[in-house]
């Protein structure tokens, strides 16, 4: 029996781009979201983008990268100039071609040597995609001279934890926990069965 339906797969995204877009976005007043081309991403990253526009009434904007145009979407990005750029690399598509992706997109913004918050979507940092891109030099100097960040989950508290990350070098990555936002039940009931394929103890669901 599936763990969950794609409905739900899309709910929960929905879901998590609330919070994202209420508690991290919200310190912001203009913002950019880099995603690859899948439903699960741009379910994502809507729900993120919709949220902040409604609540601060910042402005946003949505790009998306594939392996021919990443040069071409940093350069509107620098000429949109936000004040943080949320990464939103994850979902259905392969993740050695997100790595791959994911790391282009670095490399690109490196070059432009541009200030930018960076917020790191959780798929693409647990999958190691942050680990491998800093193996290279350029990439790992311009995020050592940025705000970093990324979301994870408490997956038995039902927590999503807000991190900022520090590159000490290519070997170490440390996170130190910014805020803990408390989830729904229902969305935590979600993203246990999503991503685990289990209940929490305390949920009756």
């Amino acid at each position: 029996m599936p763990k969950t339906t794609f409905a739900e797969e899309i709910y929960l995204r929905a879901l998590t781009g609330k919070v994202v877009g209420q508690h991290i976005l919200s310190e912001y007043n203009k913002i950019a979201v880099i995603s690859t081309r899948n439903i699960i991403c741009s379910a994502l990253s809507a729900a993120a983008e919709s949220v902040f526009s409604a609540d601060s009434g910042g402005k946003g904007k949505h790009f998306v990268v594939n392996e021919s145009n990443v040069n071409e979407v940093i350069q509107s990005v620098e000429k949109f100039s936000p004040e943080a750029i949320l990464l939103m690399f994850g979902g259905e598509t392969p993740i050695e071609e997100t790595k791959k992706l994911f790391t282009e997109t670095l490399k690109q913004l490196a070059k432009t040597n541009r200030e930018y918050d960076i917020i790191v979507h959780v798929r693409i940092f647990a999958a190691g995609g942050l680990k491998e891109a800093i193996e290279d030099q350029q990439i790992l100097t311009y995020l050592q001279n940025n705000r970093v960040t990324v979301y994870t989950f408490n997956f038995e508290k039902g927590e999503l934890i807000y991190n900022e990350i520090y590159l000490a070098s290519k070997e170490t990555i440390q996170l130190e926990q910014i805020a803990e936002i408390p989830l729904t039940v229902e969305h935590t009931d979600l993203l246990n069965r999503s991503l685990r394929n289990k209940k929490v103890n305390w949920i009756d669901a």
